[in-house]
């Protein structure tokens, strides 16, 4: 191959800073010609890197600034409230994603139904937080009920929580910095 001719290796999926990337974790599985959801756009590079694996994106997020950066990512992007997905017909969705996107949402469990209506059974939905260790570095609080409140809404819509991942805190780092669920969606 000519030098001036190499591929570009399509975008890794990362959850988080110094969480492992989606083909080392592996929660969501082969995404190609699946329908994916996307909570937040926060960091364009999520839904540019399913849409590089040839996945058909579905992303939204509430903020403009978030959406104007997603556009050109391959992805369908929709400036919508996390919780307002009725334009996402019932059963349709093979996997979602919320990358560091629902710590403090005030109604987590409103979002995670709708999430759950959304999706095909026993689909994958990874879901990275920010570690609550993290925070102490900040000076905030260890009691940072985000992946309490997640984890418990998670199960109350009817997602069954199979991985739960704590990664290795990077080298000189005293704490995680990002923590990973992965649900999978029960019933029909």
């Amino acid at each position: 191959m000519l030098p001036h001719l190499r591929a570009v290796p399509a975008p890794e999926l990362r959850y988080g800073p110094g969480a492992p990337t989606e083909a080392e974790a592996r929660l969501l599985g082969p995404v190609s010609g699946k329908r994916v959801l996307v909570l937040g756009c926060a960091d364009p590079a999520v839904p540019a890197a399913l849409a590089a694996q040839d996945a058909k994106v579905v992303a939204v997020d509430p903020s403009p600034d978030h959406v104007a950066a997603a556009r050109g990512s391959g992805a369908e992007v929709h400036q919508v409230d996390f919780a307002d997905l009725a334009f996402v017909r019932a059963g349709t969705i093979d996997a979602a994603v919320a990358a560091l996107s629902l710590a403090g949402v005030d109604d987590i469990d409103r979002v995670l139904r709708q999430v759950h209506r959304t999706m095909r059974p026993q689909a994958p939905f990874a879901v990275s937080l920010p570690h609550p260790a993290a925070g102490l570095v900040d000076g905030r609080s260890w009691f940072d009920r985000s992946v309490s409140d997640v984890f418990t809404s998670m199960l109350r819509t009817s997602f069954a929580v199979d991985v739960l991942l704590e990664p290795v805190p990077a080298p000189g780092a005293r704490f995680p910095q990002t923590l990973l669920l992965r649900g999978r969606k029960l019933g029909s």
